[in-house]
């Protein structure tokens, strides 16, 4: 926009109106869309592509807009299930909230000073495009459509909380909230990556653990004609064409599963921090939050390496996960001379980032396995899970976890695509000896499973810490790809808790009626559905 003269600038926004009043004309007919797709399948799907005629953060910001203007009702529905009391005017916790949005409006002041004092960084270009995404979104949804012609700002309490959800997690302990969203030992996604016999298919699959409020989801594809280098140079990023799962509001995953144009499968399982000491090193100032360094290495990073190297920079110390990188140009279906560079696994906690190639260690276990425990000892102990295993035996360790236990245990019957799904959405929790819990009453447990129900734990029952009790939680959702599907972005997804050795969720019938669940279907017995895109 910085180059286009009164003319042109006149047109591009009578086009905006053009294509405001053509959302408009069809607005009942795209919602009913919208909402048929959710009843059906309990996924929204959502596809942008932008044109690489026009500057980059033109692009950036035109993204952010029209996805507001398709999907205003889901994010506001959205909004009110999962965001509506955090740090409103009526929130008893202020003391937290005051700092909280000194923190973010210090953290984004640096941020966007960085991108003005390097103005010819790769890095720093991504991260401005991100955050011009973002602005089109909130300045859209809020009917304020004013492209920024220099530096902006962002609502601290606006639409980046939908994107700082998982650092939300870290900053609540940072900065001593009194009341913790997440309870102790609280698991935060289950994966799996699974070499068939001899190699002759690569499966990579991925449950969300969530909040059941957070359940209205969207299945969203970006193509994104941006340079990678603010030079112009017309050099395409890597990772320019995404699909990914997320969520109304949200301009990246969140939960985290990529397939990437650069051949790249990204996904993460939550390992925390139970460390109070390392809490120091979560400071405003030379630090991206980890949704900003998750988009930049997913654009950026041509090889697993790379994105590890990426994302390590400027380590928030927030949103602490297990990160797996893919990289399906290192596979062959039916070559078992593989050596390296098909599986990087990254692990973050404040003040430390680890990472290595554990290509070796797929080949040779035939699967990986990811489950909110820590795989690195430098990252366990620092992290304070050898002091938890010391307090509350084995379900913190890395080897003896329920659902390491199943995972070592399951992964031998998984031979298609069918059964990793079947295995994706195993709790038999009434049954399986490794659901038990020890020093719980009952001792059979919803949340030692690989897609978790603890909604099925009794309200009155006895448990050593709170990840074990009732809670408005569990899997929310299955995504799995494979070395055919992921060439065309495609996907078999599940939304909604499972219910396959179990009852379905209902609202009506559980003990949560009184949670917002706006736009939710009363009861979740949803099929997989395969995710293909328009060609």
């Amino acid at each position: 926009i910085f180059n286009l003269n009164s003319h042109e600038k006149i047109v591009l926004f009578f086009c905006i109106v053009i294509v405001g009043a053509a959302f408009s004309s069809c607005h009942h007919l795209m919602f009913t869309f919208f909402i048929y797709s959710c009843v059906l399948f309990s996924w929204s799907f959502l596809e942008i592509t932008t044109n690489g005629k026009y500057n980059d953060s033109i692009q950036a910001y035109a993204a952010g807009a029209v996805e507001a203007a398709l999907t205003s009702q889901l994010i506001y529905k959205h909004w009110m299930n999962t965001l509506m009391d955090y740090c409103g005017p009526f929130t008893s916790q202020s003391g937290y909230c005051e700092r909280l949005k000194a923190f973010i409006t210090v953290n984004l002041q640096w941020v966007q000073e960085q991108i003005e004092t390097q103005p010819t960084s790769i890095y720093w270009y991504q991260v401005r495009l991100a955050l011009l995404q973002l602005k089109g979104l909130e300045d859209s949804y809020n009917d304020d459509l004013t492209f920024p012609t220099g530096s902006f700002s962002l609502n601290p309490f606006g639409f980046l909380l939908f994107q700082l959800g998982g650092d939300l997690e870290d900053l609540e302990s940072a900065l001593n909230k009194s009341s913790q969203t997440r309870p102790l030992g609280s698991g935060s996604c289950s994966a799996l990556i699974k070499l068939l016999p001899n190699n002759k298919e690569l499966l990579v699959s991925h449950d969300t653990w969530n909040n059941y409020q957070s359940m209205l989801r969207i299945m969203k594809k970006y193509i994104f004609a941006f340079n990678a280098s603010p030079s112009g140079n017309n050099f395409p990023l890597p990772g320019g064409t995404q699909a990914f799962s997320s969520y109304p509001g949200s301009i990246f995953s969140g939960d985290d599963f990529y397939i990437l144009s650069s051949g790249l499968v990204t996904l993460e399982t939550t390992i925390g921090n139970n460390n109070p000491a390392l809490w120091k090193y979560v400071q405003p100032k030379g630090t991206v939050m980890e949704w900003l360094r998750n988009i930049v290495a997913n654009r950026l990073a041509s090889n697993g390496k790379e994105w590890a190297e990426i994302f390590s920079k400027y380590n928030s110390g927030t949103y602490n996960n297990q990160w797996m990188i893919v990289d399906y140009k290192h596979f062959t279906p039916g070559k078992t001379d593989i050596k390296e560079k098909l599986l990087v696994v990254l692990e973050q906690i404040p003040g430390l980032i680890v990472y290595t190639d554990k290509t070796e260690e797929l080949l040779k276990k035939g699967y990986w396995a990811s489950y909110n425990i820590p795989y690195y000892v430098e990252i366990f102990n620092a992290s304070g899970c050898n002091e938890l295993v010391e307090k509350f035996g084995p379900w913190f360790s890395l080897d003896q976890n329920p659902r390491a236990q199943i995972f070592r245990r399951n992964q031998t019957a998984v031979t298609d695509v069918d059964s990793m799904i079947c295995l994706m959405r195993y709790n038999n929790f009434k049954e399986d000896p490794l659901s038990k819990c020890e020093g719980c009453n009952p001792p059979e447990n919803g949340e030692n499973a690989i897609s978790a129900r603890s909604d099925l734990n009794p309200a009155n029952g006895t448990y050593p810490f709170g990840a074990l009790r009732q809670r408005s939680h569990g899997g929310t959702d299955m995504k799995m790809t494979s070395y055919e599907m992921f060439r065309d972005y495609g996907m078999v997804a599940v939304s909604g808790p499972t219910w396959d050795q179990v009852p379905p969720f209902q609202w009506s019938t559980s003990p949560y009626t009184d949670l917002l669940h706006m736009g939710h279907p009363d009861i979740w017995a949803f099929k997989p559905v395969k995710v293909t895109w328009t060609p």
